[in-house]
């Protein structure tokens, strides 16, 4: 029986982390020169949204890769502006508390299966591109939602999970699997058909998203063809967007090697997808292989090892297994630790980093 606090703890994890990462990286930096650092890719794309909305900022050529962007983190983004005047320190701080309550929740649907909770958000803050926890994304958030609606579920709270998954929803397309799984979630748990009505709630968010880029340019799939717009993330068979990155992963330079880094990325999806389908976590392999049927027929993979974060079935996998042999935690973090390391380093310097 597990007795200590799964929260606590989880809490301990995330703010000492979150304390040993700050300390290694402010050393001889000032203070608003080490908030530019953090203002990289992605994090700026949210902020002009949160500034001047989908038009982009007046006076400038048109982002038409901006609405791929759901809108959940830059209303946040808006609202804590009005307190936080710095839009970098907003989204630090968004990340700062969102990534508490994702850890925690973390920590408590570990302890419902049994499992050391701790050891759940140990795996997850030590995975190489945990870096994006921390930056001013919506990874943090969208786990703020996702994470505790999938516990809902779990405790066979319907009406909470599925709030709680349009929230995830308004934060990121991902809503939209995780939507699906929790269908699958609710047929495998033969809940009563009454409670069937919740399912559709978190599936609204990604519909009133696309009606509002409707009424605004008459694309009900705005922020699908955003991405295709704004990265080339246009539809490719399997093995022709593994030839791609391929192709690309053996150059030279600074992009081969984030392209080696979404080769293995890919590795640790498909071996994490092959691991839940053995052991019949069919929700969870529905969560993990709809995400990455998506990455892995683009064009060329991008993104791959930051998406793996939110696969909160995989940390929950590897605690499984580390409850009961304590020396895997332990060989984990020496290998993934230094790697999260490097890899925050990487971003804070503005290269790629998954």
């Amino acid at each position: 029986m597990i007795t200590r606090s799964a929260g606590r703890d989880a809490l301990l994890l995330w703010f000492g982390s979150r304390a040993g990462l700050l300390i290694a990286t402010l050393f001889g930096v000032a203070l608003g020169e080490y908030l530019n650092k953090w203002h990289k890719w992605d994090a700026t794309l949210f902020v002009t949204i949160a500034r001047y909305g989908y038009d982009g900022e007046p006076g400038r050529p048109p982002d038409d890769g901006l609405p791929a962007f759901f809108p959940g983190l830059p209303a946040v983004l808006r609202m804590v502006h009005v307190v936080i005047p710095d839009w970098t320190a907003a989204g630090l701080l968004i990340s700062l508390v969102s990534g508490a309550v994702a850890m925690v929740a973390l920590a408590r649907l570990a302890e419902l299966e049994g499992i050391d909770g701790w050891m759940a958000v140990l795996a997850l803050l030590l995975f190489p591109t945990a870096v994006f926890l921390v930056a001013g994304y919506s990874e943090s958030l969208f786990l703020a939602f996702a994470i505790p609606a999938w516990l809902a579920a779990r405790r066979g709270q319907w009406s909470a999970a599925a709030f709680l998954a349009a929230g995830a929803s308004c934060v990121r397309i991902t809503g939209l699997f995780l939507a699906i799984a929790l269908v699958v979630e609710f047929v495998a748990s033969r809940e009563s058909p009454r409670q069937a009505g919740w399912l559709v709630v978190p599936f609204a968010p990604l519909v009133a998203y696309s009606y509002y880029h409707y009424s605004r340019s008459g694309d009900w799939l705005a922020w699908k063809h955003a991405q295709e717009a704004g990265w080339g993330r246009d539809f490719a068979w399997p093995w022709e967007a593994l030839r791609t990155t391929w192709d690309q992963a053996m150059g030279s330079g600074d992009f081969a090697v984030a392209f080696r880094m979404e080769i293995a990325g890919a590795a640790v999806a498909m071996a994490g997808l092959v691991w839940l389908l053995l052991l019949r976590r069919w929700s969870e392999a529905v969560y993990v292989g709809t995400q990455a049927a998506a990455l892995m027929t683009s064009a060329y993979y991008l993104s791959i090892p930051r998406m793996l974060v939110l696969w909160f079935p995989l940390w929950i996998l590897i605690a499984r297994v580390a409850t009961r042999r304590a020396w895997v935690i332990a060989l984990y973090a020496l290998i993934s630790g230094p790697l999260m390391i490097g890899n925050a380093g990487r971003f804070l310097s503005g290269a790629w980093a998954g």
